[in-house]
């Protein structure tokens, strides 16, 4: 049985998307939008087969962890990310003020 500490996560530069996989297979996935200062967050999908694990969990934190690495500033116009940064407040630096109202984060 494999669990969420065998995920590994690419950046698909092609279809503008960080990947989870598990066991070699898609499991997740978080669609950006990278602009100059920021990377836009506009979509979260964990595929159904791997719903409830702690796959969508496991690709926020590293989304928001390359985002910090790479000095930008996060935009989560997914909901799923922007819940994520509420319950998870050390990510909340990412977000600029003025987003941070726009999302209540």
């Amino acid at each position: 049985m494999s669990n969420t500490t065998d995920l590994a996560f690419t950046n698909n530069e092609a279809l503008h998307r960080y990947e989870a996989t598990l066991d070699g297979k898609l499991a997740a996935y978080a669609e950006y939008n990278l602009l100059t200062e920021a990377i836009m967050f506009t979509h979260t999908e964990v595929l159904p087969e791997h719903e409830g694990k702690g796959v969508g969990s496991g690709i926020a934190k590293h989304v928001l962890d390359e985002a910090r690495a790479k000095g930008l500033h996060v935009i989560p116009v997914c909901q799923f990310i922007a819940g994520y940064i509420r319950k998870h407040r050390e990510y909340a630096d990412l977000v600029r003020p003025d987003i941070q109202r726009a999302f209540k984060i």
